[in-house]
């Protein structure tokens, strides 16, 4: 099933990264939201980006691949190894000559392609940076003290200085502002989807996990351990990614609240 690969380079392509296997929710790419099954839902929204060259799903598995191309998708078939998403991608571009990869979520259904434009539109403004990613704001210390949410911060140019599951930055509690609509909820949630340069990415995934990638659980660390600069970025949409199958019923509620 694996399409043929141009040797002529694109500026950007997006890669959907979509594995079967998964410890919390077996076949969640397959998983039907409102009757669709969750992968095609973000191949859809994808679609609508238009600062990318071509658009990809990169899978290990022939029954993701036979409803991606049912639906009119191209697949690439990759390594069943892989241990992220990430990993997927950069298979993908070793063989794919692009400048840039977009790592767009495949447990994301709500993907907002303006925010795929905006990581290309960033690395194309700011040649410094390697990587670039997305954010949004959460709404009270209750979410931000939640370690299933991984929470960012950044300085004052956007670049990320920590990623966490930790609530980070730290309110302290003598603040009259706490859980007011100021400075008090200066919490931002981290949206996984990601801009490489195409050799940046290469690089990265090269590496070893270093400690606090391996604490932490969280594989963009691994580049702010090497000192290496992520740009962040407000998230225009607003994301409720699918990790459980309790997920798919509040993504649903979702969809039926903008229908």
């Amino acid at each position: 099933m694996q399409q043929s690969m141009p040797k002529a380079a694109m500026h950007a392509v997006g890669v959907i990264p979509a594995r079967y296997r998964s410890s919390r929710f077996p076949g969640k790419p397959l998983a039907l939201i409102g009757g669709k099954a969750l992968v095609l839902r973000v191949l859809e929204r994808a679609r609508a980006a238009s600062r990318i060259a071509r658009l990809l799903v990169a899978t290990d598995d022939e029954r993701i691949a036979a409803a991606v191309e049912a639906s009119g998708g191209e697949v690439v078939m990759t390594s069943e190894t892989h241990a992220s998403g990430t990993d997927r991608l950069a298979e993908v571009a070793r063989s794919l000559p692009a400048d840039l990869f977009v790592n767009i979520q495949g447990d994301e259904p709500l993907v907002d392609p303006r925010d795929i434009d905006s990581l290309v539109e960033c690395l194309d403004a700011d040649p410094a940076s390697e990587m670039a990613t997305l954010c949004e704001p959460l709404p009270d210390a209750g979410a931000a003290r939640d370690p299933n949410v991984v929470k960012v911060v950044c300085d004052a140019s956007g670049r990320a200085l920590y990623f966490s599951r930790s609530p980070i930055p730290y309110v302290q509690e003598t603040r009259e502002d706490v859980g007011g609509a100021g400075k008090g909820r200066p919490w931002l949630r981290h949206v996984g989807l990601y801009a490489y340069r195409r050799g940046f990415l290469l690089e990265f995934a090269s590496w070893s996990p270093g400690a606090l990638e391996t604490l932490e659980g969280l594989e963009q660390l691994r580049a702010i351990e090497r000192g290496r600069r992520i740009r962040v970025l407000k998230a225009r949409g607003r994301y409720h990614g699918v990790d459980t199958p309790e997920d798919v019923l509040a993504v649903e509620r979702v969809l039926r609240a903008s229908s």
